[in-house]
C-alpha cells in the first residue's frame, strides 16, 4: 500500500481503517463516479474542500459526495464574513497535497476542520488517502479526533 501522510497518521494513532484504490480519470473527477466503480454509497464519500475566508484565511470542509457546501453556513460557522474556495494554484502550497488528492489529515498545517453533521450518523465514511487513487473509510469520530474537526451545519 502507497504510504501517504494521511495513512502514516492512521497507522500512527492506530486508527482502524480500509485502503480504496480506484482508477483516478482527471478527465472525470467525479466523486459519483468514484462511489460507483467502487460499489460505495455516495452519502458516505466525502469531498475535502479547501477554503479561504476573509477574517481566519485557510479552512476545510468535509462535505458527502451527494451534497453541496453552503458558502454562507460555512462563513458563519468559520467566523469570516466571506469564504471562497481556495485557488487550485495554491492548494498544494498550503496543504501539501494536489487537487483530486487532498486529504483532512496529514496536511502542512493543522486548519479549522468543519465536518457535516450528517457524518454523525455514518458506520464508516470515505475521505481521500492524501494521493489520487486512494480512499480510506474509516469511523467517523476517529476522523473527528484525528483531524481536530468540528460537527457544522455547512451543506
Amino acid at each position: 500500500m502507497k504510504k501517504t501522510n494521511a495513512i502514516r497518521l492512521l497507522q500512527q494513532k492506530k486508527i482502524n481503517f480500509e485502503a480504496v484504490h480506484y482508477e483516478y480519470d482527471s478527465e472525470h473527477l467525479n466523486v459519483g463516479k468514484i462511489a460507483k466503480d467502487n460499489d460505495l454509497v455516495l452519502e458516505q464519500v466525502y469531498k475535502t474542500l479547501v477554503l479561504e475566508g476573509d477574517k481566519t484565511g485557510v479552512i476545510v470542509a468535509l462535505v458527502a459526495g451527494d451534497q453541496s457546501l453552503s458558502l454562507k453556513k460555512m462563513a458563519t460557522i468559520s467566523k469570516n464574513k466571506k469564504v471562497a474556495m481556495l485557488a487550485v494554484k495554491d492548494l498544494q502550497k498550503h496543504t501539501g497535497y494536489i487537487r483530486g488528492g487532498c486529504s483532512p489529515i496529514g496536511m502542512k498545517k493543522q486548519y479549522p476542520v468543519y465536518i457535516s453533521e450528517e457524518a454523525k450518523d455514518l458506520e464508516k465514511l470515505y475521505i481521500n488517502a492524501g494521493t489520487r487513487g486512494i480512499l480510506v473509510g474509516l469511523v467517523p469520530s476517529d476522523l473527528q479526533d484525528l483531524a481536530q474537526g468540528e460537527w457544522a451545519e455547512i451543506v
